[in-house]
């Protein structure tokens, strides 16, 4: 097991303790330990890059932990009613519709360019600064309607990156069976 793997899994590993600091209000702690998921983050990416120690584990591992930490983020402050639930719903629906598309394409035998695009990579950026500001303000006992901008973006970034990705993969699979 390399470094950036090890890291990888330290920032899985962080999730029960993140999602339980939420549960239990203690926002500052929570915090803290997002913060240090994501330096956990930049570092097994950059060791990964300098000492060439990219793996297929690290290639699934890296971009699920992200996935795991947001979504787990979205469901824990709708359940203690932080965050309306209707964008936890919004957000996991995205990303369960495009994990069975994607599924679906590999039982197929079709290949799907996975590659992030500008507009997902703005979705991740929205709904990770979302989630840390919702955090920061909930532990500073502020109200979030300060935030609406910031959840309308992310929300509107949310649609229109699953919707581009839906696209993307239709488009495809209409040009394989042409």
């Amino acid at each position: 097991m390399n470094i950036p793997n090890s890291l990888t899994i330290l920032r899985i590993l962080l999730i029960p303790c993140y999602i339980g600091l939420l549960v239990y209000g203690r926002f500052n702690l929570a915090l803290i330990v997002l913060v240090v998921a994501g330096i956990t983050d930049a570092l097994d990416g950059a060791i990964a890059r300098v000492k060439n120690q990219h793996t297929r584990l690290g290639a699934v591992l890296d971009p699920l932990a992200d996935k795991l930490l947001l979504t787990s983020g979205f469901i824990t402050l709708s359940l203690i009613h932080v965050i309306p639930s209707w964008v936890t719903i919004m957000v996991v629906s995205r990303d369960v519709i495009l994990m069975l598309g994607t599924a679906v394409a590999h039982f197929a035998d079709l290949r799907v360019d996975i590659t992030p695009t500008f507009v997902g990579k703005g979705t991740t950026f929205l709904q990770l600064s979302y989630i840390v500001t919702v955090i920061f303000l909930s532990s500073r006992q502020i109200d979030l309607a300060v935030i609406l901008p910031l959840l309308f973006g992310m929300v509107t970034f949310t649609l229109l990156s699953g919707l581009h990705y839906l696209y993307r993969g239709i488009r495809h699979t209409n040009m394989i069976s042409s």
